[in-house]
C-alpha cells in the first residue's frame, strides 16, 4: 500500500489540485495543515529546506509543489509497475 502525506494549507490552489488528483484516483493520502500546525511546519522545512506547500509524500520520496508527471512516477514506482 502507498502512503501518501500532504503537508498543506487551506487557502492553497496548489494543495487543493493535489488532494483533488489523489482524491480523483482512489489514493488514501494524510493532509497535515501546517497552517495551525506548527511542529509539522517545521518537520516539513527540516525534510525539505522549503517554506512552500504543497510538500507530499509518497513512500520516501518527497515532491514540493503540484508536479503531476512526477506525482504518476513515484506513484507508479511505489505500486511496482514499470
Amino acid at each position: 500500500m502507498i502512503t501518501i502525506k500532504i503537508y498543506s494549507t487551506p487557502f492553497c490552489g496548489y494543495c487543493k489540485m493535489a488532494k483533488d488528483f489523489f482524491d480523483k484516483n482512489g489514493l488514501s493520502y494524510e493532509e497535515i495543515d501546517v497552517s495551525i500546525d506548527e511542529a509539522a511546519a517545521k518537520e516539513m522545512v527540516a525534510k525539505t529546506n522549503q517554506m512552500g506547500v504543497p510538500v507530499i509524500e509518497i513512500g520516501e520520496d518527497i515532491v514540493v509543489g503540484f508536479n503531476r508527471p512526477l506525482i504518476e512516477e513515484l506513484i507508479a514506482k511505489a505500486e511496482g509497475v514499470k
